[in-house]
Protein backbone atom coordinates (compact mmCIF):
# COMPACT_ATOMS: atom_id res chain seq x y z
CA UNK A 1 0.00 0.00 0.00
CA UNK A 2 1.11 3.59 -0.67
CA UNK A 3 1.43 5.96 2.30
CA UNK A 4 0.52 9.42 0.98
CA UNK A 5 -2.27 11.98 1.23
CA UNK A 6 -4.83 12.13 -1.58
CA UNK A 7 -6.32 15.57 -0.98
CA UNK A 8 -8.10 15.85 -4.32
CA UNK A 9 -9.48 12.32 -4.51
CA UNK A 10 -13.20 11.95 -5.20
CA UNK A 11 -15.24 8.75 -4.88
CA UNK A 12 -18.20 8.71 -7.25
CA UNK A 13 -20.34 5.54 -7.50
CA UNK A 14 -22.19 4.95 -10.75
CA UNK A 15 -25.81 3.82 -11.01
CA UNK A 16 -24.76 0.18 -10.58
CA UNK A 17 -22.89 0.87 -7.34
CA UNK A 18 -19.41 0.58 -8.89
CA UNK A 19 -17.03 3.14 -7.39
CA UNK A 20 -15.20 5.43 -9.79
CA UNK A 21 -12.22 7.46 -8.60
CA UNK A 22 -11.45 10.97 -9.82
CA UNK A 23 -9.00 13.75 -9.06
CA UNK A 24 -11.03 16.96 -8.76
CA UNK A 25 -9.21 20.29 -8.74
CA UNK A 26 -10.08 23.82 -9.86
CA UNK A 27 -13.54 22.76 -11.00
CA UNK A 28 -12.22 20.01 -13.29
CA UNK A 29 -11.64 16.33 -12.80
CA UNK A 30 -9.67 13.43 -14.25
CA UNK A 31 -10.69 9.80 -13.83
CA UNK A 32 -8.19 7.38 -12.27
CA UNK A 33 -8.22 3.83 -13.63
CA UNK A 34 -5.34 2.12 -11.82
CA UNK A 35 -6.05 -0.06 -8.76
CA UNK A 36 -6.21 2.04 -5.61
CA UNK A 37 -3.26 1.63 -3.25
CA UNK A 38 -0.76 0.50 -5.90
CA UNK A 39 2.36 2.39 -7.07
CA UNK A 40 0.73 2.77 -10.49
CA UNK A 41 -2.28 4.42 -8.85
CA UNK A 42 -0.04 6.88 -6.95
CA UNK A 43 1.80 7.77 -10.14
CA UNK A 44 -1.47 8.30 -12.02
CA UNK A 45 -2.82 10.43 -9.15
CA UNK A 46 0.25 12.73 -9.09
CA UNK A 47 0.08 13.17 -12.87
CA UNK A 48 -3.61 14.10 -12.66
CA UNK A 49 -3.01 16.62 -9.86
CA UNK A 50 -0.25 18.28 -11.86
CA UNK A 51 -2.39 18.34 -14.98
CA UNK A 52 -5.17 20.18 -13.13
CA UNK A 53 -2.83 22.60 -11.34
CA UNK A 54 -3.56 26.34 -11.84
CA UNK A 55 -1.78 27.63 -14.91
CA UNK A 56 -0.83 24.16 -16.10
CA UNK A 57 -0.34 24.17 -19.88
CA UNK A 58 -2.88 22.29 -21.93
CA UNK A 59 -1.58 18.94 -23.10
CA UNK A 60 -1.64 19.01 -26.86
CA UNK A 61 -0.87 15.96 -28.94
CA UNK A 62 -0.32 15.94 -32.66
CA UNK A 63 -3.21 14.44 -34.62
CA UNK A 64 -2.65 10.83 -35.58
CA UNK A 65 -2.50 10.36 -39.33
CA UNK A 66 -2.76 7.13 -41.25
CA UNK A 67 -1.62 6.29 -44.77
CA UNK A 68 -4.09 6.66 -47.58
CA UNK A 69 -6.46 3.76 -48.24
CA UNK A 70 -6.12 2.40 -44.71
CA UNK A 71 -8.77 1.85 -42.04
CA UNK A 72 -7.61 4.90 -40.05
CA UNK A 73 -7.69 7.06 -43.17
CA UNK A 74 -11.25 5.87 -43.85
CA UNK A 75 -12.36 6.70 -40.29
CA UNK A 76 -10.91 10.21 -40.60
CA UNK A 77 -12.89 10.77 -43.81
CA UNK A 78 -16.05 9.47 -42.14
CA UNK A 79 -15.70 12.03 -39.35
CA UNK A 80 -15.85 14.78 -41.99
CA UNK A 81 -19.15 13.62 -43.53
CA UNK A 82 -21.71 16.44 -43.72
CA UNK A 83 -24.40 14.89 -45.90
CA UNK A 84 -27.86 13.91 -44.75
CA UNK A 85 -27.62 11.29 -42.02
CA UNK A 86 -23.80 11.43 -41.94
CA UNK A 87 -21.49 11.89 -38.97
CA UNK A 88 -21.59 15.68 -38.60
CA UNK A 89 -25.40 15.70 -38.66
CA UNK A 90 -25.54 13.66 -35.45
CA UNK A 91 -26.12 15.47 -32.17
CA UNK A 92 -23.04 16.34 -30.10
CA UNK A 93 -23.40 13.46 -27.62
CA UNK A 94 -23.83 10.87 -30.38
CA UNK A 95 -20.80 12.23 -32.24
CA UNK A 96 -18.67 12.03 -29.10
CA UNK A 97 -19.69 8.44 -28.34
CA UNK A 98 -19.19 7.28 -31.91
CA UNK A 99 -15.86 9.08 -32.32
CA UNK A 100 -14.47 7.62 -29.08
CA UNK A 101 -15.68 4.16 -30.04
CA UNK A 102 -14.16 4.18 -33.53
CA UNK A 103 -10.89 5.86 -32.53
CA UNK A 104 -10.34 3.15 -29.91
CA UNK A 105 -10.67 0.54 -32.68
CA UNK A 106 -7.70 2.05 -34.51
CA UNK A 107 -5.35 1.14 -31.65
CA UNK A 108 -6.23 -2.57 -31.58
CA UNK A 109 -3.43 -4.71 -32.96
CA UNK A 110 -4.03 -6.44 -36.28
CA UNK A 111 -3.57 -9.97 -34.98
CA UNK A 112 -2.00 -11.96 -32.17
CA UNK A 113 1.24 -12.09 -34.13
CA UNK A 114 1.13 -8.63 -35.74
CA UNK A 115 1.37 -5.71 -33.28
CA UNK A 116 0.68 -3.10 -35.97
CA UNK A 117 -2.44 -1.02 -35.11
CA UNK A 118 -5.68 -1.69 -36.91
CA UNK A 119 -5.65 1.90 -38.13
CA UNK A 120 -2.87 0.99 -40.57
CA UNK A 121 -4.77 -1.95 -42.05
CA UNK A 122 -5.18 -1.49 -45.86
CA UNK A 123 -8.80 -1.28 -46.96
CA UNK A 124 -8.35 -4.23 -49.31
CA UNK A 125 -7.55 -6.40 -46.26
CA UNK A 126 -10.44 -5.09 -44.15
CA UNK A 127 -12.27 -8.38 -43.87
CA UNK A 128 -15.21 -9.58 -41.78
CA UNK A 129 -12.75 -11.55 -39.66
CA UNK A 130 -10.86 -8.36 -38.74
CA UNK A 131 -14.13 -6.58 -37.91
CA UNK A 132 -15.11 -9.55 -35.76
CA UNK A 133 -11.77 -9.34 -33.94
CA UNK A 134 -12.41 -5.65 -33.19
CA UNK A 135 -15.92 -6.30 -31.89
CA UNK A 136 -14.82 -9.18 -29.66
CA UNK A 137 -12.37 -6.94 -27.79
CA UNK A 138 -15.39 -5.55 -25.94
CA UNK A 139 -16.66 -7.19 -22.77
CA UNK A 140 -20.36 -7.94 -22.58
CA UNK A 141 -23.02 -8.31 -25.28
CA UNK A 142 -24.28 -4.75 -24.85
CA UNK A 143 -20.87 -3.18 -25.50
CA UNK A 144 -20.29 -5.46 -28.49
CA UNK A 145 -23.68 -4.60 -29.93
CA UNK A 146 -23.00 -0.86 -29.67
CA UNK A 147 -19.56 -1.21 -31.28
CA UNK A 148 -21.00 -3.33 -34.08
CA UNK A 149 -23.60 -0.62 -34.72
CA UNK A 150 -20.93 2.07 -34.99
CA UNK A 151 -18.72 -0.03 -37.28
CA UNK A 152 -21.67 -0.96 -39.46
CA UNK A 153 -22.63 2.72 -39.85
CA UNK A 154 -19.05 3.51 -40.88
CA UNK A 155 -18.91 0.66 -43.40
CA UNK A 156 -22.35 1.47 -44.86
CA UNK A 157 -21.19 5.05 -45.41
CA UNK A 158 -18.01 3.70 -47.03
CA UNK A 159 -20.00 1.54 -49.45
CA UNK A 160 -22.26 4.45 -50.40
CA UNK A 161 -19.19 6.60 -51.14
CA UNK A 162 -17.31 3.86 -53.06
CA UNK A 163 -14.54 3.34 -50.51
CA UNK A 164 -15.53 -0.28 -49.82
CA UNK A 165 -17.16 -2.81 -52.16
CA UNK A 166 -19.38 -4.23 -49.41
CA UNK A 167 -20.11 -3.93 -45.69
CA UNK A 168 -17.88 -6.47 -43.87
CA UNK A 169 -19.83 -6.01 -40.64
CA UNK A 170 -23.21 -6.94 -42.09
CA UNK A 171 -23.08 -10.69 -41.37
CA UNK A 172 -21.21 -10.52 -38.05
CA UNK A 173 -23.19 -11.44 -34.99
CA UNK A 174 -22.30 -9.37 -31.94
CA UNK A 175 -24.06 -11.72 -29.57
CA UNK A 176 -27.51 -11.39 -28.16
CA UNK A 177 -27.92 -8.24 -26.13
CA UNK A 178 -29.28 -8.93 -22.69
CA UNK A 179 -31.83 -6.28 -21.87
CA UNK A 180 -31.71 -5.13 -18.30
CA UNK A 181 -34.07 -2.93 -16.39
CA UNK A 182 -31.84 0.08 -16.82
CA UNK A 183 -32.47 3.01 -14.51
CA UNK A 184 -34.70 2.37 -11.53
CA UNK A 185 -38.32 3.31 -12.23
CA UNK A 186 -39.85 5.50 -9.53
CA UNK A 187 -42.99 4.32 -7.81
CA UNK A 188 -45.79 6.59 -6.64
CA UNK A 189 -44.68 6.17 -2.98
CA UNK A 190 -41.19 7.28 -4.07
CA UNK A 191 -42.63 10.45 -5.58
CA UNK A 192 -44.70 11.11 -2.48
CA UNK A 193 -41.67 10.62 -0.21
CA UNK A 194 -39.55 12.99 -2.31
CA UNK A 195 -42.20 15.71 -2.32
CA UNK A 196 -42.97 15.30 1.39
CA UNK A 197 -39.31 15.69 2.33
CA UNK A 198 -38.45 18.68 0.15
CA UNK A 199 -41.68 20.56 0.84
CA UNK A 200 -40.75 20.52 4.53
CA UNK A 201 -37.30 22.02 3.89
CA UNK A 202 -36.87 25.84 3.92
CA UNK A 203 -33.91 25.87 1.50
CA UNK A 204 -34.37 27.25 -2.01
CA UNK A 205 -32.79 24.17 -3.53
CA UNK A 206 -35.57 22.04 -2.05
CA UNK A 207 -38.18 24.14 -3.87
CA UNK A 208 -36.10 23.74 -7.01
CA UNK A 209 -36.10 20.00 -6.38
CA UNK A 210 -39.91 19.98 -6.27
CA UNK A 211 -39.97 21.99 -9.50
CA UNK A 212 -37.49 19.63 -11.19
CA UNK A 213 -39.57 16.61 -10.24
CA UNK A 214 -42.69 18.21 -11.65
CA UNK A 215 -41.03 19.06 -14.96
CA UNK A 216 -39.46 15.60 -15.31
CA UNK A 217 -42.59 13.67 -14.39
CA UNK A 218 -45.45 15.70 -15.83
CA UNK A 219 -44.01 17.35 -18.98
CA UNK A 220 -42.97 14.18 -20.83
CA UNK A 221 -39.69 15.77 -21.93
CA UNK A 222 -36.17 14.44 -22.23
CA UNK A 223 -33.75 15.83 -19.70
CA UNK A 224 -31.98 17.92 -22.36
CA UNK A 225 -35.31 19.58 -23.24
CA UNK A 226 -36.53 19.96 -19.67
CA UNK A 227 -33.57 22.14 -18.65
CA UNK A 228 -34.40 24.55 -21.51
CA UNK A 229 -38.12 24.93 -20.74
CA UNK A 230 -39.27 28.37 -19.61
CA UNK A 231 -42.32 30.60 -19.49
CA UNK A 232 -41.90 31.40 -23.20
CA UNK A 233 -42.72 27.77 -24.01
CA UNK A 234 -46.15 27.93 -22.37
CA UNK A 235 -47.43 31.45 -22.95
CA UNK A 236 -50.97 32.31 -22.05
CA UNK A 237 -53.36 34.86 -23.52
CA UNK A 238 -52.16 37.45 -20.98
CA UNK A 239 -48.54 38.47 -20.25
CA UNK A 240 -47.10 36.71 -17.23
CA UNK A 241 -49.87 34.09 -17.15
CA UNK A 242 -49.11 30.48 -18.01
CA UNK A 243 -51.12 29.01 -20.87
CA UNK A 244 -52.58 25.54 -21.21
CA UNK A 245 -50.00 24.10 -23.64
CA UNK A 246 -46.22 23.53 -23.75
CA UNK A 247 -44.55 23.95 -27.15
CA UNK A 248 -40.88 23.28 -27.91
CA UNK A 249 -38.68 21.69 -30.57
CA UNK A 250 -37.01 18.50 -29.24
CA UNK A 251 -33.25 18.92 -29.21
CA UNK A 252 -32.57 15.34 -30.22
CA UNK A 253 -34.22 15.73 -33.63
CA UNK A 254 -33.63 19.45 -34.23
CA UNK A 255 -31.12 18.75 -37.04
CA UNK A 256 -33.58 16.49 -38.82
CA UNK A 257 -36.72 18.60 -38.48
CA UNK A 258 -37.91 21.60 -36.50
CA UNK A 259 -41.45 20.40 -35.90
CA UNK A 260 -42.68 21.56 -32.51
CA UNK A 261 -43.84 19.11 -29.87
CA UNK A 262 -47.12 20.25 -28.28
CA UNK A 263 -48.37 18.91 -24.98
CA UNK A 264 -50.92 20.12 -22.44
CA UNK A 265 -49.58 21.88 -19.36
CA UNK A 266 -51.19 19.64 -16.76
CA UNK A 267 -52.88 21.40 -13.82
CA UNK A 268 -50.61 19.54 -11.37
CA UNK A 269 -47.52 20.88 -13.13
CA UNK A 270 -48.96 24.38 -13.37
CA UNK A 271 -49.60 24.30 -9.61
CA UNK A 272 -45.99 23.21 -8.95
CA UNK A 273 -44.62 26.03 -11.14
CA UNK A 274 -46.76 28.58 -9.29
CA UNK A 275 -45.76 27.05 -5.95
CA UNK A 276 -42.08 27.54 -6.82
CA UNK A 277 -42.48 31.01 -8.38
CA UNK A 278 -39.76 32.53 -6.19
CA UNK A 279 -37.02 30.25 -7.60
CA UNK A 280 -37.94 30.46 -11.30
CA UNK A 281 -35.35 31.75 -13.77
CA UNK A 282 -36.00 34.38 -16.45
CA UNK A 283 -35.54 32.20 -19.55
CA UNK A 284 -35.66 28.73 -17.98
CA UNK A 285 -37.75 27.48 -15.09
CA UNK A 286 -34.77 25.79 -13.47
CA UNK A 287 -31.54 27.68 -12.79
CA UNK A 288 -28.42 27.02 -10.74
CA UNK A 289 -27.48 28.97 -7.61
CA UNK A 290 -25.58 31.30 -9.97
CA UNK A 291 -28.78 32.02 -11.91
CA UNK A 292 -27.68 30.10 -15.02
CA UNK A 293 -29.49 27.23 -16.79
CA UNK A 294 -28.41 23.73 -15.81
CA UNK A 295 -26.36 21.59 -18.18
CA UNK A 296 -27.69 18.15 -19.04
CA UNK A 297 -25.11 16.36 -16.91
CA UNK A 298 -25.30 19.02 -14.23
CA UNK A 299 -29.03 18.59 -13.64
CA UNK A 300 -28.60 14.82 -13.42
CA UNK A 301 -25.91 15.03 -10.75
CA UNK A 302 -27.70 17.80 -8.86
CA UNK A 303 -31.03 15.97 -8.86
CA UNK A 304 -29.38 12.76 -7.73
CA UNK A 305 -28.09 14.62 -4.65
CA UNK A 306 -31.63 15.80 -3.89
CA UNK A 307 -32.83 12.18 -4.14
CA UNK A 308 -30.16 11.10 -1.66
CA UNK A 309 -31.30 13.82 0.74
CA UNK A 310 -34.85 12.46 0.55
CA UNK A 311 -33.67 8.94 1.36
CA UNK A 312 -34.04 7.66 -2.22
CA UNK A 313 -30.50 6.67 -3.29
CA UNK A 314 -31.78 4.39 -6.07
CA UNK A 315 -33.72 7.17 -7.81
CA UNK A 316 -32.47 9.32 -10.72
CA UNK A 317 -33.81 11.99 -13.05
CA UNK A 318 -34.15 9.53 -15.94
CA UNK A 319 -36.14 7.15 -13.76
CA UNK A 320 -38.90 9.77 -13.46
CA UNK A 321 -39.54 9.72 -17.20
CA UNK A 322 -39.79 5.95 -17.01
CA UNK A 323 -42.25 6.34 -14.14
CA UNK A 324 -44.43 8.68 -16.20
CA UNK A 325 -44.51 6.27 -19.14
CA UNK A 326 -45.23 3.31 -16.86
CA UNK A 327 -48.10 5.06 -15.08
CA UNK A 328 -49.61 6.25 -18.38
CA UNK A 329 -49.39 2.77 -19.93
CA UNK A 330 -50.95 1.10 -16.91
CA UNK A 331 -53.79 3.64 -17.06
CA UNK A 332 -54.50 2.64 -20.67
CA UNK A 333 -52.31 4.91 -22.85
CA UNK A 334 -51.82 3.47 -26.34
CA UNK A 335 -48.54 3.13 -28.21
CA UNK A 336 -49.33 6.15 -30.39
CA UNK A 337 -50.25 8.24 -27.37
CA UNK A 338 -46.98 7.38 -25.62
CA UNK A 339 -45.03 8.28 -28.76
CA UNK A 340 -46.66 11.72 -28.81
CA UNK A 341 -46.26 12.25 -25.07
CA UNK A 342 -42.54 11.41 -24.92
CA UNK A 343 -41.33 12.48 -28.41
CA UNK A 344 -40.54 8.97 -29.64
CA UNK A 345 -40.37 8.62 -33.42
CA UNK A 346 -40.85 4.85 -33.55
CA UNK A 347 -43.12 2.55 -31.53
CA UNK A 348 -40.23 0.45 -30.20
CA UNK A 349 -39.77 2.32 -26.92
CA UNK A 350 -43.48 2.90 -26.38
CA UNK A 351 -44.20 -0.80 -26.80
CA UNK A 352 -41.79 -1.59 -23.97
CA UNK A 353 -44.24 0.11 -21.61
CA UNK A 354 -47.47 -1.05 -23.26
CA UNK A 355 -46.27 -4.67 -23.24
CA UNK A 356 -45.31 -4.41 -19.57
CA UNK A 357 -48.69 -2.89 -18.72
CA UNK A 358 -50.50 -5.59 -20.71
CA UNK A 359 -48.49 -8.33 -18.98
CA UNK A 360 -49.37 -6.88 -15.58
CA UNK A 361 -53.07 -6.61 -16.49
CA UNK A 362 -53.29 -10.15 -17.89
CA UNK A 363 -51.41 -11.59 -14.91
CA UNK A 364 -53.76 -9.78 -12.55
CA UNK A 365 -56.77 -11.25 -14.34
CA UNK A 366 -55.31 -14.72 -14.71
CA UNK A 367 -53.51 -15.45 -11.45
CA UNK A 368 -56.78 -15.81 -9.55
CA UNK A 369 -57.45 -18.89 -11.70
CA UNK A 370 -54.71 -20.75 -9.84
CA UNK A 371 -56.98 -22.14 -7.15
CA UNK A 372 -57.38 -25.40 -5.24
CA UNK A 373 -61.02 -24.64 -4.57
CA UNK A 374 -63.06 -26.81 -6.99
CA UNK A 375 -66.45 -25.61 -5.69
CA UNK A 376 -67.34 -24.43 -9.20
CA UNK A 377 -68.45 -28.06 -9.91
CA UNK A 378 -70.90 -28.28 -7.04
CA UNK A 379 -73.93 -27.75 -9.30
CA UNK A 380 -72.78 -30.16 -12.00
CA UNK A 381 -75.32 -33.01 -12.54
CA UNK A 382 -72.48 -35.48 -12.97
CA UNK A 383 -72.00 -35.52 -9.22
CA UNK A 384 -74.77 -36.48 -6.77
CA UNK A 385 -74.69 -36.07 -3.02
CA UNK A 386 -74.09 -39.40 -1.27
CA UNK A 387 -77.03 -38.70 1.04
CA UNK A 388 -79.55 -38.09 -1.76
CA UNK A 389 -82.82 -39.91 -1.23
CA UNK A 390 -84.36 -42.17 -3.94
CA UNK A 391 -87.15 -39.57 -4.35
CA UNK A 392 -84.58 -36.78 -4.93
CA UNK A 393 -82.74 -38.90 -7.49
CA UNK A 394 -85.99 -39.73 -9.27
CA UNK A 395 -87.06 -36.08 -9.29
CA UNK A 396 -83.74 -34.99 -10.77
CA UNK A 397 -83.95 -37.63 -13.52
CA UNK A 398 -87.53 -36.59 -14.40
CA UNK A 399 -86.50 -32.95 -14.42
Amino acid sequence: MIDMDFDYLEYNPDRHGNVRLYVRRNGKRVRLREKEGTPAFAKEYVAAVEKLAPGAPAHVTAPVTHPKDTFGWLVALYFQGRGAGEFLTLDADSRTRRRNSLEACLQIQLSDTNPSPMGNCPLKHLSAQKMKRIIETKDGPGARTNLRKHLSALCSWSVENNYLPSNPVRDIKAGRRVKGGGYYTWTIPDVQQFLAYHREQPARQSRKAVLALGLLLFAGTRRQDMIALGKQHCRGTKPGVLGDWIQYVPKKTIKVRRQASQKPLLPVLKDIINECADVLGNMTFLVTEQGKPFSENGIGNWFRDRCDEAGLPMCTAHGLKKAGATIAAENGATTRQLMAMFDWDTPDMAEVYTRAAEQKRLAGEGMILISLDRSENKDCYTFEPATATPQEKEGKSNG
